[in-house]
């Protein structure tokens, strides 16, 4: 998927720069798209979570009821079908099965990293996680510590690629801002001329 840049400037002390490859959805179709991928994940998710309640079912007798009509579901159409699918499966199978068919429903499907500056107090990175079940990894480096901002080149396969750089203080390596996305260059410099501007210029 295409690398976006949305830039951001809340004040004139702070900048904030997001790159995805997300879908954007600004068309109907995109948009329709979105939704029904929505609602396919929820049904799934549902559909997992009562093959694996069924597997179980005598945990949930009648006499153990108390807002959940166990009974009434398993004897339902949709319930039987369910309760049958469930008694001709191995339950370390479904389990494992189900393991990654959440895992798949959680999944993000694309990347987004940011870069956020405030002046006077230092810069912050962020990069997704790959699902909804855990959150971003971030760094937060002190105004103090930064040495310089800067765009490197480097190889990667038999191609160039440019990447914006963070030159830390008493770090033998530089960090990399969004080392998944690597997007091109013009889009880094305008993250780098911004965070500079944002980092070092006292004119608002």
């Amino acid at each position: 998927m295409p690398v976006h840049l949305i830039s951001r400037r809340p004040s004139p002390t702070t900048a904030s720069f997001t790159v995805s490859n997300a879908s954007r959805h600004t068309s109907t179709t995109a948009k329709l798209f979105f939704y029904f991928q929505f609602l396919l994940r929820l049904i799934v998710f549902s559909g997992i979570i009562f093959l694996d309640t069924a597997h179980f079912r005598h945990i949930f007798s009648p006499r153990n009821e108390s807002f959940i009509p166990w009974a009434a579901i398993w004897s339902s159409p949709l319930g039987s079908f369910i309760c049958r699918i469930a008694d001709t499966t191995n339950s370390i199978v479904t389990a494992l099965a189900s393991a990654l068919v959440i895992y798949g429903v959680f999944l993000k499907g694309y990347t987004e990293e940011s870069l956020l500056v405030i002046r006077g107090l230092g810069i912050q990175t962020s990069t997704s996680s790959p699902t909804y079940l855990s959150k971003a990894a971030t760094r937060f480096i002190p105004t103090t510590e930064i040495q310089d901002i800067v765009i490197h080149e480097a190889f990667k396969g038999f191609e160039v690629r440019f990447y914006l750089a963070v030159v830390v203080v008493g770090e033998p390596e530089v960090v990399v801002v969004f080392p998944k996305l690597l997007p091109n260059r013009a889009t880094l410099e305008e993250v780098w001329r911004g965070s500079r501007h944002c980092l070092y210029d006292s004119k608002p």
